[in-house]
């Protein structure tokens, strides 16, 4: 175990107070994948290496998964749109073979993003998107990591509103 200083706890000054605590080797593993993602780092391939050989990387809020070489998939598609991304890490549970995380995905919208209706031009605003990951582990390595991204508090803090009309169904006459 190592000694870390994490953000959790009440906030004071709007930011979330700072408090040392000890860090599992299951938390080390992940903090260290999650450095591994970072903008300013990008190491694909210490990321796969943290990975299992069988392991995989399930974004939920997309719907899809990765494998083998594929793991790196959205960590390039996020540094893409976030060149500067950034995990800040709010709360981070160890239940042994189980790792929980409570986190911000920061970073400035260069995009562009893709979407069915054509890309949206970046546009330079910060995201602070809430997020919740689970690590599942065996022999010290990720075997499956589900990532559940709030995709519509994303969309919001892009400037992307939801084209309700354009889903709604006109009423169908019953005679």
């Amino acid at each position: 175990m190592v000694s870390v200083a994490v953000n959790g706890g009440p906030q004071r000054n709007g930011e979330p107070a700072r408090e040392m605590c000890l860090v599992t080797r299951s938390e080390e593993i992940v903090r260290a994948a999650y450095r591994t993602a970072e903008g300013n780092v990008l190491d694909l391939v210490a990321w796969r290496n943290a990975f299992t050989e069988d392991g995989v990387f399930n974004d939920i809020a997309n719907r899809g998964s990765y494998t083998g070489e594929r793991l790196g998939d959205v960590v390039t598609y996020m540094a893409g749109l976030f060149p500067d991304v950034h995990r800040e890490l709010l709360r981070v549970n160890d239940a042994g073979h189980l790792v929980a995380v409570e986190l911000l995905t920061q970073g400035t919208f260069r995009g562009p993003l893709p979407t069915p209706a054509g890309p949206v031009a970046p546009t330079g605003a910060k995201v602070s998107i809430p997020t919740a990951d689970f690590f599942y582990l065996r022999a010290g390595k990720i075997e499956t990591f589900n990532c559940y991204v709030s995709m519509n508090i994303m969309y919001a803090q892009l400037g992307i509103k939801p084209d309700f009309a354009a889903a709604a169904q006109p009423p169908t006459a019953t005679g």
